[in-house]
């Protein structure tokens, strides 16, 4: 069975006091170390960044697209949601 090696590159973080300390209660619940901690953050932050520049590619192409049919929407978008929401 070939199993694919991720190279990993050595780099240096430093912490306050406060943060390792908090570091390393959270991988000692999680039984993990704080570098696969660390590791996992920033994984999950990588894939929130990229879901958000997705998100707002995908509603900047639809800018505009719609059309209400009414020319005062800009100047009076309150009374037209007051209007759709019935109040």
């Amino acid at each position: 069975m070939h199993m694919s090696v991720i190279q990993m590159i050595r780099t240096q973080v430093q912490f306050t006091e406060e943060q390792l300390e908090a570091l390393r209660a959270r991988a000692a619940r999680e039984d993990v170390s704080v570098a696969e901690l660390v590791r996992q953050a920033v994984k999950a932050w990588v894939a929130t960044e990229a879901s958000s520049a997705e998100r707002k590619r995908r509603a900047l192409e639809i800018a505009g697209g719609f059309h209400s049919g009414r020319a005062d929407v800009a100047r009076r978008h309150d009374d037209h949601l007051s209007e759709a929401f019935g109040q």
